[in-house]
């Protein structure tokens, strides 16, 4: 009977002092973390990198349209990064089968390469009315090859083509739409400029619209008519250059 005394009387004396050890350490640390152990902040709390950039599209590279090179042509140049994208059209008439396209890239290699004697097609990129892709210039589609489309505003700028002519009163087919928002989407990416903003760029020719040295402050996604004297891509294609960069933003998930 003593012995069972003892025994109870020890259990309770071992628990008290469990209460009191427990209530020390929450009274001195009320986070309930022991000093020495360092708490890592929940998934929630820890800041996410931000990264803007759609999927890249289909690009039919410059081999399946046969593309020649010329001889004498130097290494492609690159720039740091795309900080815009410069819209064109190739003046080309529309209704065309765009089965026949590899043949009108032809052309243009020929008039850009050997005719003004820029070694190479001057566009980065080249869209068609069936919303099919087509690598321009060489040097890579995933990196920010420099140009021949855009006096002044080369570097820094990709330059896409939209095949046809798109003068006041005509319209630009979704399809051709749909792909220019979506290429505009990868290449600012990822962490580029906001498509529906604008940027600041030094022209670098006096033929630009600003002369060379000067900063200009142009649309993200704009037109060929931005920065040089034309009226390339034509005022229906213009007008729809907000629309491409809506799209390219959401796209992006903006």
């Amino acid at each position: 009977m003593q012995l069972m005394r003892r025994r109870r009387y020890r259990s309770a004396a071992a628990l008290a002092v469990l209460v009191l050890l427990a209530a020390t350490s929450l009274w001195l640390h009320p986070s309930g973390i022991l000093p020495g152990r360092a708490s890592s902040p929940p998934d929630r709390e820890r800041p996410r990198k931000v990264s803007h950039q759609g999927p890249r599209p289909a690009i039919v590279p410059r081999r399946a349209w046969h593309a020649d090179s010329v001889d004498t042509a130097p290494g492609a140049r690159y720039a740091s990064a795309v900080k815009a994208v410069v819209i064109h059209h190739t003046s080309t008439p529309n209704g065309y089968d765009c089965a026949t396209v590899p043949r009108t890239l032809r052309d243009l290699y020929a008039g850009h390469a050997y005719g003004r004697h820029w070694d190479d097609i001057g566009y980065n990129f080249l869209v068609d009315a069936c919303g099919t892709i087509y690598e321009g210039r060489a040097g890579g589609v995933d990196r920010p090859v420099i140009g021949a489309h855009t006096a002044g505003f080369n570097e820094g700028t990709v330059g896409i083509a939209a095949i046809g002519t798109f003068q006041r009163g005509g319209s630009v087919p979704e399809p051709m739409l749909d792909a220019l928002a979506r290429l505009v989407a990868w290449k600012l990416g990822p962490r580029g400029p906001d498509p529906r903003g604008r940027v600041t760029l030094v022209s670098t020719h006096d033929e630009a619209r600003f002369p060379k040295g000067s900063k200009a402050v142009l649309p993200v996604v704009g037109g060929h008519s931005d920065g040089y004297p034309t009226r390339c891509p034509g005022a229906a294609l213009y007008a729809e250059l907000p629309e491409i960069g809506a799209r390219a933003a959401r796209l992006q998930r903006r």
